[in-house]
């Protein structure tokens, strides 16, 4: 790679199962509320007391933002019953083809590295970035800013996102920053049209198509600028 210096990797729903949105349809549907783009929208991917405020919100609930999260959690306990965390098909293979490109790689996601990285992506560990492996984005959502200029201290035209959420696209999109799309495709998820309204130019519906000439194309418009149009 030429321009990109690092490759960020959302956990859930890119290198481990989605199993957050299905229970925040759950949730919603099972408390009263309709679950919409716009539903999805504030409360997947936003800080745990915003994303439990919304769902408050969404179902006319009258509880606290604490109280609404709390009890979603106990929801995804039972749903983790029936569908547990795992690791996706192709995430070693992903880390493989990023190893083989160069470039430094970090996850991320709203939960702490115990649960999250150690629990179910330890074993993978060689992969990641030796001193910074895993971020906890959960206090400052999405977390694109934060983890390029200040925890690594790159230019955005250095990064790349690999993210199933179109908040972290639309983000990326206003940084200027390098952005893979692997939308949430399960039948309640908005994720695809919003990140084609976004104008994100590269999708995949499998990890293992992020390949070294997917890279080295993102890589020459990076450094081109022209990774989201035209200047």
């Amino acid at each position: 790679m030429q321009q990109i210096r690092l490759v960020a990797l959302d956990t859930d729903g890119v290198l481990i199962n989605d199993t957050y949105s299905p229970v925040i349809e759950r949730f919603v549907t099972m408390h009263g509320g309709t679950y919409t783009a716009e539903v999805e929208r504030t409360v997947w991917g936003s800080p745990q007391l915003a994303a439990g405020q919304n769902m408050a919100l969404a179902c006319k609930l009258p509880w606290t933002a604490q109280e609404t999260i709390d009890a979603f959690f106990r929801e995804r306990d039972v749903y983790l019953q029936d569908h547990p965390v795992e690791v996706l098909d192709g995430a070693e293979e992903l880390l493989e083809t990023l190893r083989e490109a160069g470039v430094r790689v970090v996850c991320y996601g709203g939960r702490n590295r115990e649960y999250t990285f150690d629990r179910y992506l330890g074993h993978l560990s060689a992969y990641f970035d030796e001193e910074i492996p895993y971020v906890d984005v959960n206090g400052f959502r999405p977390g694109t800013k934060e983890i390029v200029r200040e925890i690594f201290g790159y230019r955005f035209d250095e990064c790349v996102f690999v993210d199933d959420i179109n908040r972290v696209a639309e983000v990326a999109k206003r940084l200027d920053t390098g952005f893979i799309g692997v939308p949430a495709a399960m039948a309640h998820n908005f994720q695809r049209p919003e990140m084609e309204a976004t104008g994100v130019r590269h999708m995949v519906d499998d990890i293992r198509k992020i390949d070294g000439e997917l890279l080295a194309r993102i890589d020459e418009e990076l450094a081109a600028g022209t990774h989201w149009g035209e200047r």
